[in-house]
């Protein structure tokens, strides 16, 4: 196969990220010569603000989809969770590695669990859906917005900016640093974000060499269950900067899907399951579902807010 040039983030995470999925590449075409660039995304410039102020969609992910549709790489490994619902014409989810662990987790400064957490003690996360379902189930608590990479949240928690922090497991298990984990919270105290723990891998969708060599890591029960979720998130016109969540699991030959929208007061959630074989439907249908019981009219106030 030709040489290939792969983009990423210049964050640790994303780099072992993507040195990971070209060293799975290697095990099965071991003649595969992989260079790697890294771009900048404006998520990555952008620090002090919230991301569901900056604009909430692609923020991690457009700069290295222009690299792409201009041909300055080949293929891109992104967080599936940072994937808006739509991308740009041309450009294809080409494979999804098999899933880490896709739930969220606590960090806090004195070892505690969410339940054994202080009245009033101050939590960061910059997630509007981490933050409504926190606050739904500790409506006593204290959020304030916590940016930078994995390594930079978690040292603002250990210098006392926070008493806790929510980060995703999958990264602190790809960092290796699952000893931090004080909580491992459960899809029914905080449902994960779309496509958390999983991998995307994007490419040109006219690139049927690459697009080949790309079954090879390739895990469909995990594609069976992003598809899903992303149907579900699609229909929201949503992005990672909006209190939707949505996991999927694949039960034999069915598809199981929960989804929950919130309000970032954690005031009102609207949840729902649905199961069915056909993974873009069930996405559709739950998010119908959910939009009947009021979570459209709720993601359009939310969205009003971020603008005013």
């Amino acid at each position: 196969m030709r040489p290939l040039v792969v983009g990423t983030r210049k964050s640790e995470l994303a780099m072992t990220q993507t040195k990971w999925v070209v060293n799975q590449l290697r095990e099965a075409h071991p003649d595969l010569q992989v260079s790697l660039e890294k771009i900048v995304t404006k998520g990555d410039r952008i620090l002090n603000v919230t991301l569901s102020k900056v604009g909430g969609k692609g923020l991690f992910v457009k700069e290295i989809e222009q690299a792409l549709l201009d041909k300055r790489i080949d293929f891109a490994v992104h967080s599936m969770k940072d994937m808006p619902g739509e991308m740009p014409e041309g450009l294809v989810i080409g494979a999804i590695p098999p899933r880490e662990n896709p739930h969220d987790c606590l960090l806090t400064r004195k070892g505690c669990t969410l339940r054994d957490l202080p009245e009033g003690s101050l939590v960061g996360t910059s997630s509007l859906r981490r933050q409504a379902q926190l606050l739904a189930i500790r409506p006593d608590l204290r959020v304030e917005p916590v940016r930078g990479n994995l390594g930079t949240r978690l040292q603002k928690m250990k210098d006392g900016e926070f008493d806790a922090i929510i980060l995703a497991a999958a990264g602190l298990s790809r960092m290796d640093w699952k000893e931090e984990i004080h909580d491992e919270l459960s899809a029914e105290e905080m449902l994960p974000a779309v496509g958390q723990g999983a991998l995307a891998i994007q490419c040109r969708a006219d690139d049927e060499e690459l697009l080949a060599a790309l079954q090879s890591i390739h895990d469909e029960e995990t594609g069976r269950a992003v598809r899903a979720e992303r149907a579900f998130l699609q229909t929201f016109q949503g992005g990672c900067h909006l209190p939707v969540a949505a996991y999927a699991q694949v039960i034999g030959e069915d598809v199981q899907l929960t989804g929950l929208v919130g309000q970032p007061d954690g005031k009102k959630i609207i949840k729902g399951s649905l199961t069915g074989k056909d993974e873009q439907s069930v996405g559709q249908q739950l998010a119908e579902q959910l939009t009947e019981q009021g979570a459209g009219r709720l993601l359009a106030a939310v969205r009003e807010g971020l603008v005013g």
